[in-house]
C-alpha cells in the first residue's frame, strides 16, 4: 500500500479546516502523498474570498468566539489558513473539488479558486485515492 493520506473535508468550519490542513501538511512533511477532497460545506471554503469565512464549530458566540480564537492563534504564531493552504500546495498536496457538490449547491468553476484546485472530480476519484491510502480521515 502507498505511503498516502486522503482526507475528506466535509465541514467548512474554521477549526476543522485548520485541522485538515495541519494534518495534511504534517503528512506531506513526513514524505506522504496527500489529497484533500473538498465536498459540501468544505467546498464553500474554496470559493474566491471564502477561505477565512467559515464559522467556528463550537462556541461561535455570534462571531466573538472565532475572533477570540483567531487572536489566540496569532499570539501563538499559528499560520493563517491562506498560508497553510499555500504550504500544502507547495509541498505537493492535491486539492480535489467535488463536482457533484458543485452541481447540488450551484457552485460554478469560476466561483472557485482555480489556483488551489488540482482536479474537479467525483466520488470515483476519491475512492481510488482512499483505496490506495494508508490513512483516510473525514473532517
Amino acid at each position: 500500500m502507498a505511503n498516502k493520506a486522503t482526507i475528506v473535508v466535509h465541514s467548512g468550519d474554521m477549526d476543522k479546516l485548520y485541522s485538515a490542513l495541519i494534518i495534511g501538511n504534517g503528512a506531506l512533511a513526513m514524505g506522504m502523498d496527500v489529497s484533500l477532497y473538498f465536498t459540501f460545506w468544505g467546498l464553500q471554503r474554496l470559493k474566491k474570498g471564502g477561505l477565512e469565512k467559515g464559522p467556528l464549530s463550537k462556541m461561535n458566540m455570534l462571531g466573538l468566539g472565532k475572533w477570540m480564537v483567531k487572536r489566540k492563534m496569532k499570539e501563538a504564531g499559528v499560520a493563517s489558513l491562506e498560508k497553510l493552504m499555500q504550504d500544502f500546495k507547495e509541498l505537493g498536496g492535491r486539492i480535489l473539488a467535488c463536482d457533484m457538490t458543485m452541481d447540488i449547491m450551484g457552485v460554478k468553476r469560476e466561483d472557485l479558486r482555480d489556483d488551489l484546485i488540482s482536479d474537479y472530480c467525483g466520488v470515483g476519484t476519491y475512492m481510488n485515492e482512499a483505496r490506495e491510502s494508508t490513512v483516510t480521515l473525514f473532517i
